[in-house]
């Protein structure tokens, strides 16, 4: 907590502020061509913040040529390595020394709780940047056991031109997930900001060209999904698309992909995530921890989310009556009150929608064992629902908000079958005192991440992504987040000292 301000303090950089407004192309900020603006707001008062640029397929056009000519040209996916490196650390620096007013930017735009925004999403981004800028020089290339009379180079090429359309959840994080291994990479860039929460990505490219970034290598393209996002799906001279978002939209890159020039395309989808806890579990009131964290970290606005507590029914009641009192210690409230762990849903459609799970929960009749309101149509109190089936509604739609339900369950194997029981495989927790049990879980589990004994979705160094409906093509973090902005080479020297004819020379 030593990176954490006062309320006073924080309310004093809030209103200190100015917010970046226009999308950033070619180095500098610009207004969409066509004139055009939207409103953002504060998700927790209503307060309007800024008119930001609400750019259009020419913008996305303009933004591709200059990404294209900047990587053509070498000025960035021909610089040495270790260039590229110093760049990037220097943006770290920068953010570091900017971190409360990118926290704060963060929390006001998208209602996350400041806390969060300062102690996960800004110090990651400082430790994602520096990690993958530290890779770009250290990932060697190969040679091929081709015998005497050739040599074969196995060599990496940063893939071109990337397009990358984020989520509203992780503003800062996602666009750090992104633009930190495709940059090191050496590739050029155009990033679509979710129109809810654009004002820190903006910030951050205006960061990156004082740390030295050359011109048109980083672009923001501020706007909507059908104005901006599908422009950049459709474009034929973008080479590859890394989209994190719902399923439904992901598909949509899939097509867009075929209907254009087949370009390469990485998605990071939904989840609805098992927590499995069996009877045989220990520190149950660590394990309530645990899941309250799971269900209800970052206002359950995250892909993640364990949103389905599949517990074994010998452990059930002393577990939720843990998991109740853990519940009542997330407080809700002002997003800039580091003392609030839930802040506002990132707007009144999304409230609505996450609103309406409480209404349906009541209706169906299941055991409302903590929560179960809204409040002031902004926030949204920790709520568990008991006594849901895997097949119920609640227990199969992706919610995206701080509601858990619970599935009981009378053996190990009905758990497992439970848990996999989705359309969804993104991650999964399994906690058990059983190593046997714990291993044999995770690798029955069909989800790209499976924690044994906590909540989490790994660290720098292990890939991100989902099995089924919550990933394709590809995994952020770890070496294989770098890899796959690259194209794989084979270079054949062949050997044998021949003339054309055949004969020795």
């Amino acid at each position: 907590m030593s990176n954490i301000l006062t309320l006073q303090e924080y309310e004093a950089i809030a209103a200190s502020l100015t917010f970046p407004s226009m999308s950033f192309i070619d180095g500098a900020f610009r207004p969409a061509k066509s004139g055009k603006i939207f409103a953002t707001t504060n998700p927790a008062t209503g307060q309007h913040l800024t008119d930001i640029a609400a750019c259009g397929p020419e913008d996305v056009d303009f933004a591709v040529a200059k990404a294209r000519q900047a990587f053509d040209d070498g000025r960035w996916s021909k610089l040495h390595p270790n260039e590229r490196k110093e760049i990037l650390i220097n943006l770290s620096k920068l953010v570091k020394r900017n971190r409360h007013e990118l926290a704060v930017m963060e929390s006001l735009d998208s209602g996350k709780p400041i806390s969060d925004c300062e102690n996960i999403d800004v110090d990651e981004f400082i430790h994602l940047m520096n990690w993958h800028a530290e890779l770009g020089d250290k990932i060697y290339d190969q040679t091929a056991p081709v015998g005497p009379d050739a040599v074969s180079m196995i060599v990496r090429e940063p893939v071109g031109v990337v397009g990358a359309v984020l989520p509203w959840n992780f503003p800062l994080l996602m666009l750090v997930w992104k633009i930190a291994p495709a940059l090191a990479a050496g590739c050029t860039m155009v990033v679509k900001p979710a129109a809810q929460t654009s004002l820190t990505a903006l910030r951050i490219a205006e960061l990156a060209a004082e740390a030295g970034l050359p011109k048109g290598v980083l672009n923001i393209v501020t706007g909507s999904g059908a104005q901006v996002g599908e422009p950049i799906g459709l474009h034929q001279d973008v080479d590859m698309v890394t989209f994190t978002g719902s399923t439904s939209t992901g598909r949509r890159f899939l097509r867009y992909s075929a209907d254009s020039n087949m370009k390469k395309v990485v998605l990071e989808l939904g989840g609805k995530n098992p927590c499995i806890v069996l009877d045989d579990a220990e520190d149950i009131d660590y394990v309530a921890q645990q899941v309250c964290a799971a269900a209800f970290w970052n206002m359950g606005e995250n892909c993640s989310a364990g949103s389905r507590l599949i517990v074994q029914s010998g452990i059930k009641d002393k577990l939720l009556e843990r998991v109740k009192v853990h519940a009542r210690s997330w407080k809700v409230g002002n997003p800039l009150d580091p003392q609030n762990a839930l802040g506002a849903m990132v707007d009144k459609a999304h409230f609505s929608k996450v609103e309406s799970y409480l209404t349906k929960g009541k209706e169906a009749g299941y055991t409302l064992v903590t929560g179960g309101e809204s409040i002031d149509g902004t926030y949204i109190q920790p709520t568990i629902f008991d006594g849901v089936q895997n097949s119920d509604e609640l227990a199969q739609d992706e919610i995206f908000g701080p509601i858990l339900s619970v599935i009981t369950v009378n053996s190990f194997d009905e758990a497992l079958s439970v848990a996999n029981d989705t359309d969804y495989g993104l991650a999964a927790s399994v906690f058990t005192a059983n190593t046997k049990k714990a291993l044999r879980a995770a690798q029955a589990i069909k989800a790209g991440t499976v924690t044994v004994n906590c909540f989490g979705e790994g660290d720098a160094t292990t890939p991100f992504g989902g099995y089924k409906q919550s990933g394709f093509g590809g995994r952020d973090n770890s070496i294989h987040a770098h890899d796959q902005y690259t194209e794989l080479k084979t270079i054949w020297i062949d050997l044998n000292d021949t003339t054309v004819d055949g004969s020795i020379d």
